[in-house]
């Protein structure tokens, strides 16, 4: 039973970083077509980026959490 407990624990933070680095990338990357269809839009499109990014980050904090209290409980 341990052993299911670390692997659980493993899986959920290494998924946890996935999704979010799949996810940060896809937005920078329509972050850059948006910028290079409208340029003048950049003030507004990098606030947006970045409370985005932030979102997205919370995602593996979040898991790397309850990785850590499947790891220790």
């Amino acid at each position: 039973m341990e052993e299911l407990r670390l692997i659980a624990g493993a899986l959920l933070t290494g998924f946890g970083a996935l999704g979010a680095g799949i996810g940060i990338g896809t937005l920078t990357s329509k972050y850059i077509e948006a910028l290079a269809r409208q340029p003048e839009l950049q003030g507004l499109l990098f606030g947006q980026l970045l409370i985005a990014m932030g979102l997205i980050d919370a995602l593996p904090v979040i898991s790397l959490a309850v990785g850590l209290l499947f790891l220790f409980t």
